[in-house]
């Protein structure tokens, strides 16, 4: 069963879930941060919760401020760096927890990938999983407005914030598999191509075939379950 964890943040109690699994050395941490409109209970984020606690790597799953079970409100103008923060308050609380081994890992799917993309340009990540992840938002937020676009998708783009563009952080960036479906009408996949091709080696781009922003195809969920772990047991378990 995963272990409650609650940490505070700009003064919010951000609340979450440990994945803890039972090793005989003190197994690697990946940290994980959701979408905009998400929470810690999202599909990508239990699925890959589960699949790493099998593999002896623990995962931390949290809500960010506004989500969830979370303090805080949604909307904010800083939404990328307040979330960046709250990534950095979560690291911060596991280090002094203790108990895990010296790698870090992190994954963050779409607004999630953003943070995480950021967070990774500062921190020492040993580890990086990105789905549908942005690079910039000031396009999102335009395409948001075009005739004919999801009602759900322009809610989403106004709670975007100011304006960010990952580009001149992206060459710090390594150890890094991107994931992407080639049909993303939230996030084109040529965000996740210019995130892979700024990032520094170790890395690697997946590109999903007709694949869409919410991970709905089986297989596709299948393939990201499967090549996410393998990245992550590869450099967090180098010995495994």
């Amino acid at each position: 069963m995963p272990i409650p964890v609650r940490f505070e943040v700009d003064g919010l109690l951000l609340r979450g879930d440990l994945h803890l699994p039972a090793t005989a050395s003190p197994p690697p941490l990946v940290i994980g941060a959701h979408g905009l409109l998400s929470d810690r209970s999202s599909p990508k984020q239990t699925a890959l919760a589960r699949a790493c606690h099998e593999a002896g790597i623990a995962f931390l799953r949290f809500d960010h401020r506004g989500c969830g079970e979370s303090d805080g409100t949604l909307a904010s103008p800083a939404l990328l760096e307040e979330r960046c923060r709250d990534l950095l308050a979560a690291i911060a609380a596991m280090r002094r927890r203790g108990g895990f081994g010296e790698r870090l890992g992190l994954f963050g799917s779409s607004m999630g990938g953003a943070v995480c993309l950021q967070t990774a340009a500062a921190e020492a990540i040993d580890a990086l999983v990105v789905y549908a992840a942005p690079v910039r938002s000031a396009p999102l937020r335009a395409a948001a407005h075009r005739p004919g676009v999801d009602p759900e998708w322009k809610r989403q783009a106004e709670l975007l914030g100011a304006d960010f563009d990952l580009a001149p952080v992206l060459g710090r960036i390594h150890h890094v598999l991107v994931i992407h479906g080639d049909a993303d009408a939230v996030v084109p996949v040529d965000h996740g191509r210019e995130a892979a091709d700024a990032a520094l080696p170790p890395k690697r781009l997946i590109v999903l075939p007709d694949g869409d922003h919410a991970l709905g195809d089986p297989q596709h969920q299948e393939l990201f379950l499967r090549e996410s772990v393998r990245w992550l047991r590869e450099h967090l378990l180098p010995e495994g």
